[in-house]
């Protein structure tokens, strides 16, 4: 039963315990746990969502570098190495830093190296489709690439296609092209429009069990926020007839096939928001049970005034998750 006093934990690494204490071993300045972790990650799943956390901890520190200089032959160092490089590259782009076209450049060759190093791991290939969002005139070649389907806009799709080939239905892959799709300079509604067919899409393809059944409710967060649905004075946008099958979709044929240890914490946030708009408690209340204490401030910050206020969204979540729960406890 929710207390009062309930105070929800933002942390990268979930449920992951092992990450956990690997992060705050790079937190501390020591990167042998690091190394040591990576070489015992066995699943690209698990690969791909390590590597992505370490790198976004790592990318404000020498540490990769240290471990590179220490064991110079080891692949994951460059796999590392390449996640440093596109996080940090993708940063001053957001940050709009002067020395954005350089790092750019240093990561795009550290992808190119890391493919020709790894050439059965899918993360060089997400690090593209990461960096393609930079390209935002979609200058090069590789960025326009015909669609594999009707209603789809050109775009990195042999990059993904490349990740696909090497772990199928790659969630980082997916989400990395959606996030091409949402910066896509045809305007806000043509964007989103592409988005919501790429969302359709990939869904439509991926098997039970697959987080990709999870990508509609990401598009639906984005266009809310486009559409200022905050101010609405009835928000009608969550209880919608396609926002209820977006969400059953994403319960049905996703959450009831895994297990918590291996979900997103982005994904169960999203999937308890949207049960949640859509005045479904009861079954909110059995992903908020599967969250356990964590927490991602998306999308629960699309729904305060502020969305850059931690503490609002964190207030919401509780609320909900309060509400939701004691629905699932009395139902």
């Amino acid at each position: 039963m929710p207390g009062q006093d309930f105070r929800p934990v933002y942390h990268p690494a979930g449920h992951d315990g092992a990450l956990r204490a690997t992060v705050q071993d790079l937190r501390a300045g020591r990167w042998l746990s690091m190394a040591r972790l990576l070489e015992s990650t066995a699943d690209w799943a698990a690969w791909t969502q390590r590597t992505q956390v370490l790198a976004a901890v790592a990318a404000g520190s020498d540490l990769v570098e240290a471990w590179r200089a220490e064991q110079p032959g080891s692949t994951a160092a460059l796999v590392m190495h390449t996640r440093v490089a596109v996080e940090r590259a993708v940063r001053a782009h957001r940050a709009r830093h002067s020395r954005t076209q350089e790092l750019w450049h240093a990561a795009w060759q550290a992808c190119g190296a890391a493919a020709q190093a790894a050439p059965a791991d899918p993360v060089p290939w997400t690090c593209l489709l990461a960096l393609a969002v930079l390209d935002e005139e979609q200058a090069m070649a590789e960025h326009r690439v015909r669609p594999p389907g009707p209603m789809l806009p050109p775009g990195p799709w042999g990059l993904l296609a490349e990740a696909d080939k090497r772990d199928p239905f790659n969630r980082e892959a997916y989400h990395r092209m959606l996030q091409f799709l949402h910066t896509r300079r045809t305007g806000s509604r043509g964007s989103l429009s592409e988005a919501v067919n790429f969302v359709q899409w990939a869904a439509g393809q991926a098997p039970p069990g697959s987080p990709l059944h999870a990508l509609p409710l990401y598009t639906r967060v984005e266009r809310y926020r486009r559409e200022g649905g905050k101010e609405r004075a009835l928000d009608l946008h969550w209880v919608a007839e396609d926002a209820a099958r977006d969400a059953d979709r994403a319960l049905y044929a996703w959450f009831a096939h895994t297990t918590p240890d291996a979900c997103s914490l982005l994904d169960l946030n999203h999937l308890a928001h949207a049960l949640w708009g859509a005045l479904r408690f009861a079954d909110a209340g059995a992903v908020f049970t599967a969250l356990g204490p964590y927490y991602t401030p998306q999308p629960w910050n699309c729904r305060t005034r502020d969305p850059g206020a931690r503490d609002a969204a964190e207030e919401l979540f509780g609320r909900a998750r309060a509400r939701c729960l004691s629905a699932a406890r009395d139902g």
